[in-house]
């Protein structure tokens, strides 16, 4: 790896900044000059106004499922440079298992996040919920619609993830129409500088969507304002200092904090050793304190076990971490590296002499390393504390040594478990072992209100469990109090952070050509041809098949009955309605949509390819005997899908509102129904 100066990439050019007054970085392992850093003040108002001006406007004018394709593009291509991420990693103090957790599971957010398009429709904007009817003669109502900010995200992350900690954010505000500007932590910046040149050079993302800046940053706040939005990743203490940043504050300026906390690991009270759930707990504690060598947020810092277990544990932990072996990564069956740099190290001892004050040491990794160009600068084993007074400490719940370094702790009761875990006044997650789901239920319901996430370990899933330290692109990922107050990820609620809400009120009709989605009431035009016969480009929202009308008899009914298996005695039994809502025999919710598609469905080869399945059906008003019904059926919403490969057809998903309504005007049943729908002049 070169050892000049990182350059920035900003306005839509890489600028290497001067060299004179830049600060080395180290090699974690053989603490060589990897690369500088430089110290330079940027013009961030510029780069901020590019943001805004450039990126933001390129992936505004995207659909939410053309920007879902394009992270899958860029994942894709990322892969097929891993090695050279990994290569790059080392300096790190990474294992390779440590960097998969970082390069690959990074590049993992992009394949969710692209795979999220799904849930949204085919607009560069996203509806938020269903229409509001807020009128009696339904004229009038409103739709809640999510607009992307025309701002910037603006991502100032910590050391411990150089890839993960970038592309876990930008996954999300990429797929919410927003462009990004990343300042990635100076410790490990020259990873994330490798990353960002190779989705720079990809081409696949619109021209201001990525801006990197590798170096100090500190008046870069003063130039955000109420189109942008703030994350921060890092300690609660600098955390605290952003947040309240008087322009923040003065725009209004979200901003989403993950801090690092102290999180819990509790073994159930019927847990013994023997049982899976005890070697699980042993094995995720010691997971916990060696993988990234303790240096994540997410590690557990507080182990709590049932007082009678505190010998048991620790005997079986000591052993299970005895067996760590240290040292360079790149030599065969080193499982465990450095810290990021000897400062942190010096930063980790410093908080476990204060933790020592009130804990016992009861074991200290001994400094073996294994390789011959490794220095000791960085290497710190596990450390592992005894306090067996919870209840009355302090230092346990409140500092955190950020490195291999976690306290063992008693409980007397499961309630007293919980509260030893509020006591870390907030935390990002906590897991439980026990294959009690009653011990579990009661956990949970205790415990949930200071973790953003619960891990429930025992036997039955264990082999696909992802473990305490792992957040999910599709789960939230914060948690309230000291760990932040944020939520980041969290699928589709993660998108919603970096859109705005509005309130739209006014006609149905006005509301269908706004949210380009059919809301009830709109304007129904008739469709010539019919609607079966038209292409996926023909199709036009609003517009309307009525069939003609059907009436209803007894002998449906119990055909029905008999074809279906279905004898409820509301369909077949008239002596047995007395203290029920109906009036007399009442016919099939299901045969009323089957009936809906026998009136609805032009039975000519067409367009339409197959049926893909019925949304929210609902039986609104019972049908008897003797009612006559007709079908509304009208085009809701559509949405284009990809081409699996070359010789794929181009094709679409059409939502159908089904609206089967009886000789008074009145709904019987609605339904959305979902077919696949191809474009002109392709063949089957």
């Amino acid at each position: 790896m070169s050892t000049s100066t990182i350059a920035h990439y900003i306005n839509g050019a890489w600028h290497s900044p001067s060299a004179s007054d830049a600060t080395p970085i180290l090699h974690a392992i053989n603490g060589k000059v990897v690369a500088h850093v430089g110290n330079e003040a940027l013009d961030f108002e510029s780069i901020l106004t590019y943001g805004r001006t450039v990126g933001n406007t390129n992936l505004r004018r995207l659909t939410f499922q053309q920007r879902g394709l394009m992270l899958k593009r860029l994942a894709l291509h990322l892969l097929k440079h891993k090695e050279a991420f990994y290569e790059a990693s080392w300096a790190t103090g990474a294992t390779r298992s440590d960097a998969w957790i970082d390069i690959e599971g990074g590049i993992g957010n992009l394949f969710s996040y692209a795979s999220l398009r799904r849930q949204f429709g085919d607009q560069p904007f996203a509806l938020d919920g269903d229409y509001i009817p807020l009128g009696k003669q339904g004229t009038f109502g409103a739709q809640h619609i999510l607009t992307p900010k025309e701002g910037v995200a603006v991502h100032v992350n910590a050391y411990n993830f150089p890839v993960w900690g970038m592309l876990e954010k930008v996954a999300v505000n990429w797929l919410a129409g927003m462009p990004a500007v990343v300042k990635p932590a100076s410790a490990t910046s020259y990873l994330t500088s490798v990353v960002a040149q190779e989705i720079i050079q990809s081409g696949i993302l619109p021209e201001g969507a990525l801006q990197l800046i590798c170096g100090p940053a500190r008046t870069l706040l003063g130039h955000v304002d109420e189109r942008d939005v703030v994350t921060f990743t890092g300690s609660a203490s600098t955390g605290l200092k952003l947040r309240s940043h008087p322009n923040l504050l003065a725009h209004a300026v979200p901003f989403n904090m993950e801090a690092d906390s102290l999180n819990s690991a509790v073994l159930g009270e019927h847990v013994v050793p023997g049982d899976p759930e005890f070697e699980l707990f042993i094995k995720e504690v010691r997971k916990e304190m060696t993988v990234k060598s303790g240096q994540k947020c997410t590690a557990v810092r507080r182990v709590f076990v049932p007082s009678g277990q505190m010998d048991n544990v620790q005997e079986a932990l000591t052993q299970a971490l005895s067996k760590a072996i240290m040292g360079d990564p790149q030599e065969e069956g080193v499982r465990m590296g450095a810290l990021v740099h000897k400062e942190q190290k010096q930063d980790v001892l410093a908080r476990l002499d204060v933790l020592k004050s009130e804990a016992e040491s009861v074991y200290a990794h001994s400094l073996e390393l294994v390789g011959d160009e490794v220095v000791e600068d960085a290497f710190l084993g596990p450390q592992l504390l005894r306090n067996d007074n919870p209840l009355n400490a302090q230092h346990c719940h409140e500092v955190e040594a950020f490195g291999p370094v976690a306290t063992l702790m008693p409980y007397n009761s499961l309630e007293e478990a919980i509260g030893l875990t509020k006591m870390g006044k907030g935390s990002l997650c906590c897991s439980l072992v026990s294959h009690n789901a009653e011990e579990a239920r009661a956990f949970v319901a205790g415990a949930a209100t200071m973790h953003g996430r619960i891990l429930v370990l025992d036997r039955a899933c264990a082999k696909e469990s992802t473990g305490h330290g792992s957040p999910l692109p599709l789960l939230t990922h914060g948690g309230p109090g000291r760990a932040g107050g944020g939520e980041e990820m969290g699928g589709v609620r993660g998108v919603h952070h970096y859109m705005q809400r509005t309130a739209v009120q006014g006609s149905p009709t006005a509301l269908t050509a706004i949210a380009q989605k059919y809301q009830p009431g709109g304007q129904q035009t008739e469709a010539q041809p019919h609607l079966f016969q038209q292409h996926f480009e023909d199709l036009v929202i609003g517009h309307t098949v009525t069939t003609a009308k059907h009436t209803v008899t007894e002998a449906d009914i119990v055909n029905f009955a008999n074809v279906s298996g279905d004898h409820f005695y509301a369909h077949v039994d008239e002596t047995s309605l007395d203290g029920t809502i109906f009036e007399g025999r009442v016919a099939h919710g299901y045969y009323l949509l089957s009936k809906a598609a026998g009136l609805f469905v032009d039975a000519k080869k067409g367009p339409v390819l197959l049926n893909y399945g019925v949304e929210q059906a609902r039986f609104t008003k019972p049908v008897y005997p003797g009612t006559t019904v007709g079908v509304r059926l009208t085009v809701e919403d559509k949405i284009e899908q990809e081409k699996r490969n070359a010789e794929d057809i181009r094709k679409g998903i059409v939502k159908f509102r089904v609206d089967m309504y009886d000789q008074t005007g009145e709904s019987v049943a609605v339904a959305t129904i979902l077919t696949m729908v191809k474009f002109r002049d392709q063949q089957v």
